[in-house]
This record gives C-alpha cells, sequence and structure tokens, in this order.
C-alpha cells in the first residue's frame, strides 16, 4: 500500500490564518454547518498526544466560555452513534467542567489516519504544548507516517533545526524528560545537558540545576567542565565543510555534522527511531 503524504487534502481542512490557538482547526468553508451535540455522546481523541493539561488554563477557559460562550467549535467525526474529537479537547473538558448538556460543533467525516495526523498538527501548532509532547509528537510522524524532518517542518511551521533539536530531547533519560514536561528546567537547560554523553553526568547535572536554579549559560560552563573539554571540536567557520554538511544533510533527509579533532574527524548522521534509521540507510545504499 502506497504511503501518503501527510500534507494531502489538509488545504481543505486546515484554516490558513486564526488565533494561535486555534490555527490547525478545520475549515468550516462555505455551507458548512455548526451544530450543538450532546456532551455525553462526544469521546475524547484516541490520538491526542498532549500527556497533560494545566488545571489552572482549564479553569480560566471555563469561565470565559461561561462569561462569553464558545468563540470557536470542537471539530468530531462520526462514530457509529456518538462523536470523536478531533480538535477543541481543551474547550470540551471546559464544557464538561460546566457541565453543559450540549458544544457547538463542526462534524468532518474523516480517516483514522487523518484524525491522527490532524489532532498532532492541531496540539504541536499550540505554544503551550510542552517541549517533550511536541517530541513525542514529532516521533509519531516519523514512526507511524514515514516522514522526514523536513516534511514535518513544512507541515508544522516550524523550521527543520528545530524538530531536530526537540527530538534530541527524546535522548534524555526519563526523569529528566519529566522535569522538562514539568517546567521545572527548560528546553535550554535540557540542551545544556545533551552536551554530556553519561546517563549519569547528565542526572547529575540535572539535580545541580534544580538545586541551585542554574541560569542556561551557568548549565553549559558546567557541562563543559563535567565533559572534561575532551570532546571534539566542529569545524564551522571554514564554508566548504559548511557546503558539504548542507550537501549530505539534504540527501539524507536528517541532520549531518562533520566534526574534526587534531588527527581527523568524523561524519555523524542523526536519527530519531528505528524507522529513521532505515530510511538513512536506504539513501546511503541508493548512492553507493
Amino acid at each position: 500500500m502506497e504511503k501518503r503524504g501527510l500534507g494531502r487534502g489538509l488545504g481543505a481542512l486546515i484554516p490558513e490564518k486564526g488565533s494561535r490557538e486555534d490555527s490547525a482547526l478545520l475549515k468550516a468553508g462555505k455551507g458548512q454547518i455548526i451544530t450543538n451535540i450532546p456532551v455525553e455522546k462526544v469521546k475524547a481523541n484516541k490520538f491526542q498526544p498532549r500527556g497533560g493539561f494545566d488545571k489552572q488554563a482549564l479553569d480560566d477557559l471555563a469561565a470565559s466560555i461561561k462569561e462569553k460562550g464558545f468563540i470557536q467549535p470542537v471539530i468530531v467525526r462520526p462514530q457509529q452513534d456518538e462523536y470523536e474529537l478531533i480538535a477543541g479537547e481543551r474547550r470540551f473538558m471546559a464544557a464538561k467542567m460546566l457541565k453543559l448538556s450540549e458544544v457547538p460543533a463542526i462534524v468532518k467525516d474523516v480517516s483514522d489516519i487523518d484524525s491522527l495526523e490532524l489532532s498532532i498538527i492541531e496540539n504541536v501548532q499550540r505554544e503551550d504544548l510542552n517541549p517533550i509532547d511536541q517530541a513525542k509528537a514529532f516521533k509519531r510522524l516519523l514512526d507511524e507516517f514515514s516522514m522526514t524532518q523536513e516534511a514535518i517542518s513544512a507541515t508544522i511551521g516550524k523550521d527543520r533545526a528545530t524538530i531536530a533539536n526537540i527530538l534530541r530531547l527524546l535522548r534524555l533519560p526519563e526523569k529528566i524528560q519529566a522535569f522538562v514536561s514539568r517546567g521545572t528546567i527548560s528546553m535550554g537547560h535540557a540542551k545544556a545537558i545533551l552536551g554530556l554523553d553519561k546517563e549519569s553526568e547528565q542526572l547529575r547535572l540535572c539535580t545541580r540545576v534544580i538545586k541551585n536554579d542554574l541560569s542556561v549559560r551557568d548549565t553549559e560552563r558546567y557541562a563543559k567542565k563535567f565533559s572534561g573539554g575532551t570532546k571534539t571540536k566542529k569545524i564551522d567557520k571554514d564554508p566548504n565543510l559548511r557546503a558539504i554538511e548542507e550537501e549530505l544533510s539534504y540527501a539524507l533527509g536528517t541532520k549531518v555534522k562533520i566534526l574534526k579533532g587534531k588527527k581527523g574527524g568524523k561524519i555523524e548522521i542523526e536519527f530519531y527511531s528505528d524507522k529513521d534509521l532505515e530510511k538513512v540507510i536506504t539513501r546511503l545504499k541508493s548512492k553507493s
């Protein structure tokens, strides 16, 4: 079965403009009907990539809906005699908190695969989705849809370097990922901690960051101290090497680094899942 690209048909479903919160909501379009459906008939989206919701933010949203009503409808798809959410889970949860009997909705008849795609896109485009949930959502796009990072970048609207940096967070120990999810440490801290190779050193530095409330810059200094300054240095001032890196990255569909030490160097090819690795190997073989 041929694998289709994520972007197929999204232009008819996702609006070009809108609030940041609803930037990935489906278009109603001309003649599209917004109808009230029973809250009890709506079930949660099984593809929801968000690990959790902020209680205070939900309380604030519920208060806004109580005072002003719904500014945007939720988006659902029919499931036998019920409906499954595609977008707008926070609004739906707020409606349940307010004990509303109905919620305004646009009903779209889409497949499982479209529902998954749209749910991921709708969530990662929200600014308050934490970096770890974003990374897990990106990994699902890589694994379940065989997408390249370039394709994710074009679909999500984030540059490729940002996509790569967010995916790298999944290399951290789960304990540190939990701190990033909760906002105990920032993504900047996490990136500095990733500069260490050993998990024990990463956990040690993370503990110091939290205990001493270190800045990102101080964390970077400690990371260099812990590593002992033994890492090879990347030659990034030579425009020829930079051009080669870019050419290799484009050819392999992933980030490539050329690093040089005193007596040689190495080429690093990044991958973030088994399928991602398979795609890199396939591309290397095809060019041999």
